[in-house]
């Protein structure tokens, strides 16, 4: 792909959205008071992923640690995770489309951004009518292992186990959705483009079923690209992200003050353009990086992504 291809393509294609956000540290943004989601209720079920140890773990993590906030302006952190579980949280009967989406926290495949980027995008989820399954999957990364390898393990497991919970949860099998932040982002890209990749034996039932997510929403996704500091025009994605025409519909937000990540993710989405997957793409000139849902005009993505949803049929009531 040439250069100005590529700068053509981008003009062409993207959806982009300018912002006049103030840039500031992504941690010092507090909750805004323009979302007043929905209280979140007691999780309807909280499973362990594994019903034991997790494939290939070796007893050497130390004890999971939970640090909370240091001040208002500090986030959540969960660390040393090491038997990965998966909280389902439940819309009010009245709201309730049957669409569910499993919610997978960034923090650099080391930590967990568990509440800013979990269970506070949980209430987003169920405030339009949508279960949420926060996942908690392993970190930090696995010494001698693929930085993502147990959290996409634990993944494909957690998008099964909400597919053989389907009945018992009031979720339609088939609208059964993954989103996640930064490396959580990743994550989820993983989930769209490798899920007929066997990456543990099978457990249990559960494990016959499929692990392909019904549509994706990384936001402000990390590792779409080998070298994020690369701003050479030419710089191809990672090998990873392995895009294929039957992956599912993908929904993107990102800020162009991040680094370069919104040129990968620019990147990724003329690669699925070209092989016909649907995909949405939101540039915000500013916002920077881990926002979540707080305040600032690129935390706004939720705005968006109802939409998209509403668009994509996944928020039509199964009654």
């Amino acid at each position: 792909m040439t250069q100005r291809f590529l700068t053509v393509s981008l003009l062409a294609l993207l959806t982009v959205t300018l912002t006049s956000t103030t840039l500031r540290d992504a941690f010092s943004q507090k909750p805004s008071p323009s979302k007043p989601y929905l209280k979140l209720s007691k999780p309807i079920a909280q499973i362990n992923l594994w019903n034991g140890t997790a494939p290939g773990e070796k007893g050497n993590i130390p004890a999971e640690v939970s640090t909370p906030p240091a001040n208002a302006n500090d986030v959540l952190r969960i660390s040393n995770v090491s038997e990965p579980t998966l909280t389902v949280y439940a819309p009010p009967e009245e709201k309730a489309t049957g669409a569910c989406v499993m919610v997978c926290p960034g923090g650099g495949y080391g930590i967990l951004a568990y509440e800013h980027e979990g269970t506070e995008v949980a209430q987003y989820f169920n405030s339009i009518g949508v279960t949420a399954a926060v996942l908690k999957y392993r970190v930090p990364r696995r010494e001698g292992l693929p930085k993502h390898l147990p959290a996409f393990q634990d993944a494909q497991r957690g998008i099964r186990l909400i597919r053989s919970h389907a009945k018992e949860w009031n979720v339609d099998p088939n609208r059964i959705g993954v989103l996640g932040f930064s490396a959580g982002g990743h994550l989820t890209m993983m989930t769209a483009t490798h899920f007929d990749e066997k990456v543990y034996d099978p457990i249990d039932a559960a494990d016959e079923l499929s692990a392909r997510p019904d549509f994706v929403m990384p936001i402000y996704p990390a590792y779409m690209m080998d070298d994020e500091k690369e701003f050479n025009a030419d710089v191809k994605i990672s090998k990873e992200m392995t895009i294929r025409k039957d992956m599912p519909p993908v929904f993107i937000s990102v800020a162009n003050d991040d680094v370069n990540r919104a040129a990968a993710s620019a990147r990724v989405y003329i690669a699925m353009k070209e092989v016909g997957v649907p995909c949405e793409l939101h540039v915000f000139v500013k916002g920077g990086h881990g926002y979540g849902l707080r305040s600032g005009r690129a935390a706004d993505w939720d705005t968006l992504l109802t939409g998209w949803l509403k668009d994509m049929g996944m928020l039509e009531s199964k009654k």
